[in-house]
């Protein structure tokens, strides 16, 4: 079994749980995902099964979102789970929120929150969190390449964003940070995972719908409909030779140090990088 799946992580889950019932499911050890999602968000979590857990580094990373934000209040951990912390009664106009959400866009130095997986010294950030111990979080160069408002309720002081991002974008942190520039407060309150490099929730299946091997067999998709390399096709010398992971002179010309996937009969069979007139093998797949 080798190729990707396009899952719906539904609320209440973890990215892990995903991972752990399609190994049941099909009886696979070799299965990974491609970025965790938070328990309490949803949204596309693209899913590598067999040798294509190898391909994992190959695929486009940025990420897009909508994401909910609760004004007038902020948490421990910038969304609906933590304890919240800080109040206020200030009312913030759309026009206002536009305004702040200019310091958001393009590349951008954005803090982490505590309660987070990322580690300082060998030791998670939320284990610290927990422990009640302060560590030194730096802060995180990443890219917003899109931020617009969805919908926002004056009223109740709810906004909807959308958010384009690099990979490593924290959405609690743009509402935690959007509630300060605001001069209030906020925190995340519901977040969907709508795309995730080109796996998008359109086509996403809902792990109610996976309950057998064959199941999964049937939504498998093709490594090569996911990678945006350039392919290469192999005639049957050269598939012998790559197959043993041997280097080969291509029959016509590719671009010097490019990642090319080596194909057969619309197989993947190898991800190899052109050196110095040479296709060297990276990854022998097939």
């Amino acid at each position: 079994m080798f190729g990707f799946l396009n899952v719906y992580k539904p609320k209440g889950i973890t990215s892990h749980d995903v991972v752990s019932a399609l190994r049941r499911i099909t009886k696979v050890k070799q299965i990974g995902h491609t970025g965790t999602l938070d328990p309490f968000a949803e949204g596309v979590l693209p899913i590598c099964i067999g040798k294509a857990t190898r391909l994992i580094e190959y695929l486009d990373d940025d990420k897009a979102y909508t994401g909910t934000i609760q004004l007038g209040s902020s948490t421990t951990t910038y969304d609906l789970e933590g304890e919240e912390v800080n109040f206020s009664d200030k009312k913030v106009t759309l026009d206002e929120i536009e305004a702040a959400l200019d310091k958001f866009r393009g590349e951008i130095e954005q803090l982490p929150p505590i309660y987070s997986a990322i580690k300082v010294n060998g030791k998670k950030l939320y284990d610290y969190a927990r422990e009640g111990k302060e560590v030194k979080i730096e802060p995180r160069r990443v890219n917003i390449s899109k931020l617009e408002i969805l919908e926002y309720d004056e009223t109740n002081r709810r906004l909807t964003l959308h958010i384009e991002c690099s990979k490593g974008t924290y959405i609690r942190s743009i509402a935690h940070d959007l509630g300060t520039e605001l001069t209030t407060f906020g925190h995340l309150v519901k977040l969907v995972r709508v795309k995730a490099g080109m796996f998008e929730v359109n086509n996403a299946v809902s792990l109610e719908h996976i309950q057998t091997k064959e199941d999964v067999e049937k939504l498998l998709i093709s490594p090569l409909k996911k990678l945006n390399y350039m392919t290469y096709e192999l005639n049957k010398n050269e598939l012998v030779k790559v197959s043993n992971g041997t280097a080969i002179m291509p029959s016509k010309e590719l671009p010097e140090n490019s990642l090319i996937l080596l194909t057969s009969q619309e197989r993947l069979i190898a991800a190899a990088k052109m050196t110095k007139g040479l296709l060297k093998c990276l990854k022998v797949l097939g």
